[in-house]
């Protein structure tokens, strides 16, 4: 004995454009800021930044400053694997560093 079994009538699907307050967390760049403290000279800070990010000795220098005075500064942005691989490299070089999303 076999049955027939009909396949349910498909409704319409409603689509719409996402509003900006849904727009996913996810997708907003992530900022690696790097902190002053008080066992690193300025000299150095400025060479671990032209190292790692290939900055020019001015805007090293410029970001070393800032860290200085203002007590950080943000150094880069990306994505979340980015910021997490650049924080990684400041801190094997004896920086404080920490990212959060923008």
């Amino acid at each position: 004995m076999s049955q027939v079994v009909e396949a349910p009538v498909e409704a319409p699907v409603e689509t719409r454009e996402p509003s900006f307050e849904e727009t996913p967390v996810d997708e907003r760049p992530w900022v690696v800021i790097v902190w002053n403290d008080p066992i690193n000279l300025m000299s150095y800070v400025t060479l671990v930044l032209q190292q790692l990010f290939g900055y020019s000795r001015a805007k090293a220098t410029r970001l070393m400053l800032q860290v200085h005075n203002e007590g950080k500064a943000a150094v880069s942005t990306g994505t979340r694997e980015k910021a997490e691989l650049d924080v990684s490299r400041l801190h094997a070089h004896g920086l404080w560093a920490t990212m959060q999303q923008d």
